[in-house]
C-alpha cells in the first residue's frame, strides 16, 4: 500500500471523550488538527456525572445541547457511613442551591456523551478523521510521525495523547508512569427505580470503599459499587434476581424494588501518575494522563480539563506564531495541568484510604471532619465549590 504522508498542526490520538473534546476544541481554536481513531459504538452502560465547569465546557463546543436531554440533573449528594464500625460519621448532604446554582452536573450515559461528540467533530472543516489506531508514534525534533494500523502515516507539530492507560504515544515521548494497585474492584451497572431519585446522587460507604447511586433520566440510576475483588467478582456473578436483592439491602430499600438492566462492567482500580504530562511533542489527556478511583466524580471531568487548557494554550501560540509542539507551549500545559492533578489525586487516594482504615484514630479524624463539613456552612460551601472544580479555574 502507498503511504500517504500528511501534515498537520494537532493530531490527538483516541477517539474516547477526552480525546473527542480535544480535537474539537483545537479545531474550534483554528488548528489543523487530525484525529486517529476508529469510529466505534461505546463499548459499555457506564455513565459520568459531568460536574459545572465540564459542562460549561461542552457548552462552548456546541456539544451539550446534542446530549443534555439524555442527562438527570445532579441537585443534591448525600454521603451516608454505613461501615458499621465503633467511630461512625454523620450523614453529610450538600444541595446545589445553597451555593447559588440549579445543580451540581448532570449524570449521562457515557455512550450518549460520545455521540454527540462525534457529531459535533463531523461538522468542523479543519478536523479530519484517520480512522484506524495508532500503530508506531515516533517523535522528532520538528514533529511526531504516525503510522497507523490501516496503512495511512501522517505527522504533527504536536501529539495530544488521548489514548488511555496504555498510552502508546507516552511511551514514545519517554514518559514514565507510577503505578498503585488498590486491591479493590469497581461494579458497574444501572437500575429502574421503585422509588423517585428527586435527583439526589447518594454515596454508602462500606468499609471495603463506596457504593455509589447516581441519577438518570425516567426513574433509574447509575450504580458503582466499590469492593475487594473476590466479593465484587461475586457480585458480578449474580443472576439479575439476587444483584437486585443485594442492591435493596445495600441501600437500605431507599429506591423501593429495584430492576438491574442489562450490562455490567468490572474493573480494578488502581491509581496511575506520569511524571510529567507534556514531553518531546506530546501531552497527556485523560487516562493517559490520570487514573483515579471513581471517588468524587473526577476522572473524566479531570479529562475535559485536560481538552479545555491544551486547545487554550495551542490557540495561544498559534496567534503568536509559535510552534504548537515547542518547549515553552509544553511547559504551559504542564503548569496548567500539574497542580489539579496532583491535588484531585490526592484528596481522593486520602479518601479512599480514610475509609478503608481500620485504625480507631483515622476513623475519628474523618468522623469529626464529615461533622465539621456538615455543621459549618462556609466550610461546606467551600467543600462544594472545590469539589466541582479548582478555584483557580473559577477566578480565571
Amino acid at each position: 500500500m502507498t503511504e500517504s504522508f500528511l501534515p498537520y498542526d494537532v493530531a490527538v490520538v483516541g477517539g474516547g471523550p477526552a480525546g473527542l473534546a480535544s480535537a474539537i476544541a483545537l479545531a474550534d481554536a483554528g488548528a489543523r488538527v487530525a484525529l486517529v481513531a476508529r469510529r466505534a459504538a461505546y463499548a459499555d452502560n457506564r455513565t459520568t456525572a459531568l460536574l459545572g465547569g465540564s459542562t460549561d465546557f461542552l457548552e462552548r463546543l456546541d456539544v451539550w445541547r446534542r446530549c443534555a436531554g439524555q442527562s438527570a440533573a445532579l441537585t443534591t449528594m448525600r454521603l451516608v457511613d454505613d461501615a458499621a464500625r465503633l467511630i461512625r460519621a454523620p450523614e453529610v448532604k450538600f444541595v446545589s442551591g445553597e451555593i447559588g446554582m440549579e445543580a451540581f452536573g448532570y449524570n449521562i450515559a457515557n455512550r450518549d456523551l460520545t455521540a454527540a461528540l462525534e457529531s459535533r467533530a463531523d461538522e468542523l472543516p479543519g478536523l479530519s478523521r484517520i480512522e484506524g489506531d495508532a500503530d508506531t508514534v515516533r517523535t522528532g525534533d520538528s514533529d511526531v510521525v504516525i503510522h497507523t494500523t490501516q496503512g495511512t502515516s501522517l505527522s504533527a507539530r504536536l501529539v495530544v495523547a488521548a489514548d488511555g492507560r496504555q498510552s502508546l504515544c507516552r511511551d514514545a515521548a519517554g514518559i514514565e508512569v507510577k503505578r498503585k494497585p488498590l486491591g479493590q474492584s469497581a461494579l458497574t451497572f444501572n437500575l429502574a427505580l421503585g422509588r423517585p431519585h428527586r435527583n439526589a446522587s447518594t454515596e454508602f460507604h462500606t468499609p471495603f470503599g463506596p457504593c455509589v447511586f447516581v441519577p438518570l433520566p425516567d426513574q433509574r440510576c447509575s450504580v458503582v459499587w466499590v469492593s475487594k475483588p473476590k466479593e465484587a467478582e461475586r457480585l458480578m456473578a449474580l443472576s439479575d434476581d439476587d444483584l437486585a436483592a443485594a442492591v435493596e439491602k445495600q441501600s437500605h430499600s431507599i429506591f423501593g424494588r429495584v430492576t438491574v438492566e442489562p450490562g455490567r462492567s468490572l474493573f480494578p482500580l488502581a491509581i496511575e501518575t506520569p511524571n510529567k504530562v507534556a514531553k518531546n511533542r506530546v501531552v497527556l489527556v485523560g487516562e493517559a494522563a490520570h487514573v483515579v478511583p471513581p471517588i468524587g466524580a473526577q476522572g473524566l471531568n479531570m479529562g475535559l480539563r485536560d481538552a479545555d487548557d491544551i486547545a487554550r494554550i495551542v490557540s495561544d501560540a498559534m496567534r503568536s506564531a509559535q510552534d504548537p509542539g515547542a518547549e515553552a507551549v509544553l511547559g504551559q500545559f504542564e503548569r496548567a495541568r500539574r497542580s489539579d492533578i496532583a491535588s484531585r489525586t490526592f484528596a481522593i487516594d486520602m479518601a479512599n484510604r480514610s475509609l478503608l482504615s481500620e485504625l480507631l484514630p483515622v476513623q475519628a479524624v474523618r468522623s469529626v471532619g464529615m461533622q465539621l463539613i456538615g455543621a459549618i456552612a462556609p466550610l461546606r460551601r467551600l467543600a462544594m465549590r472545590e469539589g466541582m472544580s479548582p478555584s483557580r479555574r473559577r477566578s480565571s
